[in-house]
C-alpha cells in the first residue's frame, strides 16, 4: 500500500508520461481556428450565450480576447467555455499577454487571465453571477517594476484544494515558475486526474501540484445557492477561458482524454 504523497505523485506521473509517449495521436483539439462554434459564452451583466462586444473572437487560428468595443469595464468578467465537461485529461495550449489594458478594469487584473477547470455549467449561472465555482490555472506575466511575478499559479473561485496534504483556503498560491514577457507566447499545460492530482506545467516545467478540488469560500457572488454545495468534491467540471480586461490570444487547444487509463472502475 502507497501511503506517501511524494510517491504516489512520482508513480502518477510515470504513468502520465508512459501514456503520453504511446498516444502521440490521441491529441484532440478543442479549438477549429476557425470559429468558436464548440464553445459557449458567459460575461458578467449579459446572459449565457451573449458575447457582448465581440469579447472573444478569431482571427489567424487564434481565439483572441479583446475590449475595444467596450465603454467602462463594469465589471464585464467573461469566460469562454469548452461545449462539454471534462474529468481525466491532459489539456495543452498556447497564451500570450498582448495590447493594451482596460483602464477602468480592476488593477489586478493587469496582464492577468486565466484558464478555469472542474468549473460549474455556465448555464447555470444567474446573469449577475461573476465568476464561475471553479478551480482557475492563472495565467500572468511580468510588469514594469522589474519583480518576479510567476505564471501558472492557482486560484479558487468559491473553492478549496488540498496542497502539501491539507487543506488550503488561500484563494490563491503562487507556482514555481519563471517571469515571462507581454507578447511572449507561452506554453501551459494541465494535467487533471478527476478530484485526485492536478499538475501544472509551463514552457515543460512542472511549476505545481495539488489535490482534492471542492467547493467552498469566497470570490463568487449571486450564485444560485444550489450550485455551491460546500464541501462537494470537484472531480470532473467544464474548461474556460477567462477575459478579465487584460486583451489576451490562445492557440493549440488541445486536449488528451485519459479516462481510460485512471479513472477508477
Amino acid at each position: 500500500m502507497i501511503n506517501k504523497p511524494g510517491m504516489l505523485t512520482f508513480l502518477l506521473s510515470v504513468l502520465i508520461f508512459q501514456y503520453a509517449a504511446r498516444a502521440q495521436e490521441q491529441w484532440t483539439p478543442l479549438f477549429n481556428g476557425k470559429d468558436i462554434s464548440d464553445w459557449i459564452v458567459k460575461i458578467h451583466h449579459h446572459e449565457t450565450g451573449d458575447n457582448f462586444g465581440n469579447t472573444f473572437r478569431v482571427q489567424d487560428s487564434t481565439i483572441q480576447v479583446r475590449y475595444d468595443q467596450y465603454g467602462d469595464f463594469n465589471e464585464q468578467f467573461g469566460h469562454l467555455y469548452y461545449k462539454v465537461p471534462f474529468s481525466y485529461y491532459h489539456l495543452k495550449l498556447e497564451y500570450r499577454f498582448t495590447g493594451e489594458w482596460v483602464k477602468t478594469a480592476p488593477s489586478y487584473t493587469v496582464l492577468n487571465s486565466g484558464v478555469m477547470y472542474h468549473s460549474q455549467d455556465p448555464r447555470t449561472m444567474p446573469k449577475e453571477q461573476d465568476w464561475p465555482i471553479s478551480i482557475e490555472m492563472q495565467l500572468l506575466a511580468g510588469l514594469d517594476d522589474g519583480k518576479p511575478r510567476p505564471t501558472g499559479n492557482m486560484c479558487s473561485p468559491g473553492t478549496h484544494i488540498v496542497y502539501e496534504g491539507k487543506l488550503d483556503t488561500r484563494h490563491c498560491i503562487n507556482s514555481s515558475s519563471k517571469t515571462y514577457s507581454k507578447n511572449e507566447w507561452v506554453q501551459a499545460e494541465l494535467i487533471v486526474l478527476g478530484d485526485s492530482l492536478i499538475t501544472h506545467i509551463i514552457n515543460g516545467d512542472t511549476v505545481l501540484r495539488y489535490s482534492k478540488p471542492q467547493i467552498g469560500g469566497p470570490v463568487v457572488n449571486r450564485y444560485d445557492p444550489k450550485q455551491k454545495q460546500d464541501g462537494k468534491i470537484l472531480n470532473a467540471g467544464f474548461i474556460a477561458l477567462q477575459s478579465e480586461g487584460q486583451p489576451i490570444d490562445f492557440r493549440n487547444i488541445r486536449i488528451m482524454n485519459l479516462e481510460g487509463v485512471f479513472r477508477r472502475k
